[in-house]
């Protein structure tokens, strides 16, 4: 297990690349972390981890040990304390973290405006249901009004939370919250959702332009710092989160290693101008060809990165029709389910 939470460990790296670059000894740096973070667990960590570099042990071991850094930073950290660059290289992790945090935390917030309708709306829905139908199915009985299917069905699912509400409700959270653990969880399954995200426009936009984002920045970031192309292409791997676009950074890794070009690897992908638009990749052929790879990538994603913050704003107006949609047809129907047995009461009485 990881210790401390994310935010944690990254506060750690952070503050570990300000002190070694500042001139500070290893130890010293530890230390001086040590007295500011305020878990116990972590204290404890960064106090074996301070005590095994007064033994001898490299920093990179001790960092892995510790799970304070990703797997695809210890190999860049190793580099950097082999090379004398620790700071610099410590300083471009941290860099690195904080765009994941970043990218993360803008697909978050255009989300949560949806998210609140749509709970919201879940939430009067059923309490409409539970609290108000079953009144309405003792008026309709005592009228002996003929009811349409609609008002049937809607009545009978009022009654059904009034008398198992109080169970039914909590055993379907955790049955949908479950199977969603479970989905997100099986590779297939969670394959399965990413490629039908993938093919709703809006969402598939965001998703296009936060994953060239990471791959223009961790690329570009890694081989500016002198790591092997492989194990660059490797972290980008591990980096992502997209089923589809992890499949496409292991074959390029592969390709890379029986020794193909970043073009033609994505050239000969199956349908890659979907994850790479063709125009990227001819970026990424000029930079390989003369040289300036490490810079086109940057440049990369600098320029998705803005496109990425527009995106992310817009996502909650192009999300809000198809809500208001959603709303709409609710209302509609117990508005429905309760006006067309009122009209038939009121033809009763018409002479």
């Amino acid at each position: 297990m990881q210790i401390g939470g994310a935010k944690e460990r990254a506060y750690v790296v952070e503050n570990l690349a300000v002190l070694l670059g500042a001139g500070m000894d290893v130890l010293s740096a530890v230390s001086a972390i040590e007295t500011q973070v305020r878990s116990v667990v972590m204290k404890k960590t960064l106090a074996t981890i301070r005590e095994e570099l007064s033994n001898g042990a490299a920093i990179w071991r001790t960092l892995d040990a510790a799970k304070i850094l990703p797997k695809r930073a210890t190999y860049l950290v190793r580099l950097g304390e082999d090379s004398g660059r620790l700071a610099e290289n410590l300083t471009l992790i941290a860099k690195q973290q904080e765009k994941d945090r970043v990218l993360t935390s803008k697909v978050r917030s255009a989300m949560v405006y949806p998210a609140f309708v749509l709970g919201l709306t879940l939430v009067v829905g059923l309490g409409v249901a539970w609290f108000i139908l079953p009144r309405l199915s003792t008026v309709f009985s005592s009228l002996n009004v003929h009811l349409p299917a609609i008002t049937i069905f809607l009545i009978n699912f009022g009654i059904f939370l009034q008398h198992w509400g109080a169970i039914a409700v909590p055993a379907a959270i955790i049955i949908i919250g479950g199977a969603v653990v479970v989905a997100f969880r099986r590779p297939g399954s969670r394959a399965a959702l990413q490629g039908f995200a993938l093919k709703i426009p809006a969402i598939r936009n965001v998703v296009l332009e936060v994953e060239l984002t990471r791959f223009g920045f961790v690329l570009g970031t890694l081989l500016q710092a002198g790591l092997p192309v492989i194990e660059a292409v490797e972290s980008l791997e591990q980096s992502s989160a997209i089923t589809q676009y992890k499949k496409l950074y292991a074959k390029l890794r592969r390709d890379i290693e029986d020794g193909d070009s970043f073009h033609a690897s994505l050239r000969a992908y199956p349908k890659s101008n979907r994850l790479i638009p063709i125009p990227i990749q001819e970026l990424v052929a000029t930079g390989e060809q003369s040289g300036n790879l490490a810079e086109m990538l940057l440049r990369i994603s600098a320029i998705y990165e803005q496109k990425t913050d527009q995106s992310t704003k817009n996502l909650a107006s192009i999300l809000e029709p198809i809500l208001l949609v959603i709303v709409w047809l609710g209302v509609l129907a117990v508005a429905v389910a309760i006006i067309l047995p009122i009209y038939s009461l009121v033809g009763q009485f018409n002479p």
